[in-house]
């Protein structure tokens, strides 16, 4: 029954990671671990909105050096900018992808079936045409250097799928880029003690 449980609970975890929209490709591991880092900071300066801007870049900055700091300090990392072994920089960037589904478009399956007794109704038509083209996405690629050579050592690229282009909510936002950094970052080793 334990096991039962356990495989459950498992499958579940896979199932909503998956299901998370977010895509991430993070590169092999190896030559940061060979590092033996504990310290790092940051490559450049937080972005200042002088001019009162409205660009979603400038609520996205500090989301992203906050989860990244946190999901750092949860691994054993220490920021640190006088004793920095790596820095972290990184990358936004707008995107297309075509023939993407959306996440909601739940009546539309990517895969051939038989429905027997049902015909395609126009709205099932529609949407498909509708959420099956490009699709807009969002990318931030997180690069780790090593300050000492300046190589860099690590890297992870996230990608989401923008459902809503005009979302002005910040909590939103910064909940999508905490779960997104915490499973960009799940590759790397713990910090060295």
């Amino acid at each position: 029954m334990r096991v039962t449980g356990l495989i459950t609970s498992l499958l579940l975890s896979l199932v909503l990671a998956a299901c998370s929209g977010t895509e991430t490709r993070p590169a092999e591991t190896d030559d940061f671990a060979a590092g033996q880092y504990r310290y790092f900071k940051w490559r450049s300066e937080p972005l200042k909105n002088t001019a009162n801007s409205s660009d979603p870049v400038y609520a996205l900055d500090p989301a992203i050096r906050r989860h990244v700091n946190a999901a750092l300090a949860d691994k054993g990392y220490l920021l640190d900018r006088e004793r920095a072994q790596f820095s972290v920089d990184y990358f936004f960037a707008e995107g297309m992808r075509e023939g993407q589904k959306s996440e909601v478009a739940t009546n539309i399956s990517t895969h051939p079936t038989v429905l027997p007794n049902r015909q395609a109704d126009g709205a099932t038509v529609d949407n498909a045409y509708a959420l099956g083209g490009v699709k807009k996405t969002s990318n931030i690629a997180l690069q780790f250097n090593d300050v000492q050579n300046k190589q860099e050592v690590w890297h992870v690229i996230i990608t989401k799928i923008v459902e809503n282009d005009n979302m002005t909510d910040t909590s939103r936002l910064d909940r999508t880029v905490q779960q997104a950094i915490k499973q960009a970052l799940r590759p790397l080793p713990d910090a060295v003690r």
